[in-house]
């Protein structure tokens, strides 16, 4: 399934098609659509005019990279062949080159999709690449060529662009709304308009959190069921984070990919094991319960906001993805979960988030929590 975002499509095909373009900068954590959205603008832009390229698949040396790069690009070679040299610095500059200089047909300015951009930090271990982003975000904000930039991880982000030129937009990719979830879920049922699709979809963006990942397993998890067992989206939940389930694979590859590019490891663990535990929770709360001083927990909980996997608010700390919470509570333990676990959990989650029957749904909300760091003018900007 790739989901359809009408309103993040559009604002990024103007913010491109501006005179001069924007360079959007999607964020969102995983499993929001981000490689998506990227794959349905490549769609609507045409293969011909635009490249995506995956830099967490390919970002290995710059040699490899830059020719990994060039022989899948769509476009032609700008101006004289370039000579392959064992220089990690002209590799590099080889493909800068290539983002500044390609041109789409007809002579017009090429469109790339980076997704995961941020990838480019691992140049930083070559000789001679000591500011790889840097020089990346100066020559892609100079140039006459078009850009999307992605990346899951939010504050890291925000770091990298306090600096950047004002041609580069934040935005932030929010949660998706019921009605989103109704088009894109790729169920017949749930595409229906009626009264039973309706709450479907709601329930279905209520336990997923508006993500499109969880979102999508969700909605085949109701649409494959056979016989006279229809399941409802509690029991699919349920099916879905048990030991082997699709969405407890899924919170696993998020959990353990933001944890091993974060430091600290085995204590940032405990500290998401606290959270799992009771969330909300101040700094000094949570230094009480690890047994250790103020000092060292405020480091890594900072750690952990930095891969975006707690956020504060009012200085209270709360996961940022509540289904890796209810993975958490479910899978951080010395044996995996019976089926009476992961039952109770799952009813004890659905029953947090979805809402009274008769009680009027609350607006989903798109954004991160302010961190008070970032004073650029221009923000994030949310799209609901």
């Amino acid at each position: 399934m790739i989901p359809e975002r009408p309103l993040f499509e559009r604002r990024l095909l103007a913010a491109i098609d501006a005179s001069p373009s924007r360079i959007p900068v999607l964020v969102g954590g995983c499993g929001t659509g981000r490689t998506s959205l990227l794959l349905r603008l490549r769609e609507l832009v045409g293969h011909g005019s635009a490249q995506y390229i995956d830099l967490e698949a390919v970002a290995t040396t710059p040699e490899r990279c830059a020719d990994a790069i060039r022989k899948a690009s769509p476009f032609p070679p700008a101006g004289a062949p370039a000579q392959t040299v064992d220089d990690a610095r002209a590799a590099f500059e080889r493909l800068l080159t290539h983002l500044d200089t390609s041109r789409a047909p007809g002579h017009e300015p090429a469109t790339f999709l980076l997704d995961e951009f941020l990838e480019f930090r691992t140049f930083e271990n070559f000789p001679g690449l000591r500011h790889v982003i840097r020089d990346f975000m100066a020559r892609v904000g100079e140039s006459r060529n078009r850009f999307v930039l992605a990346s899951r991880y939010t504050a890291r982000t925000l770091r990298v662009l306090r600096d950047a030129p004002a041609r580069f937009d934040v935005i932030q990719l929010g949660p998706m709304s019921a009605a989103e979830v109704q088009a894109s879920c790729g169920s017949s049922q749930a595409r229906r308009r009626d009264r039973d699709s309706d709450d479907t979809a709601a329930a279905i963006q209520a336990l997923s959190a508006g993500r499109a990942t969880y979102a999508s397993s969700l909605a085949r998890a109701l649409e494959s069921a056979t016989g006279g067992s229809r399941l409802d989206p509690i029991s699919a939940l349920v099916s879905l984070m048990a030991p082997g389930g699709e969405m407890a694979a899924r919170c696993r590859q998020a959990y353990e990919l933001r944890l091993h590019r974060a430091r600290g490891y085995g204590a940032l663990k405990a500290i998401l094991g606290v959270l799992s535990e009771q969330e909300g929770l101040t700094l000094t709360e949570i230094a009480q319960r690890l047994h250790r001083t103020p000092g060292s927990t405020k480091d890594y909980l900072s750690w952990l906001e930095d891969v975006d996997l707690v956020v504060s608010t009012r200085k209270r700390y709360t996961f940022e993805d509540p289904l890796l919470r209810l993975f958490v509570r479910l899978y951080a333990q010395p044996a995996p979960p019976s089926d009476d676990d992961v039952a109770r959990e799952v009813h004890e989650f659905a029953m947090s988030r979805l809402p009274a029957p008769g009680a009027a749904p609350e607006p989903a909300l798109a954004g991160v929590a302010a961190t008070g760091t970032d004073d650029r003018s221009w923000g994030i900007i949310e799209i609901d």
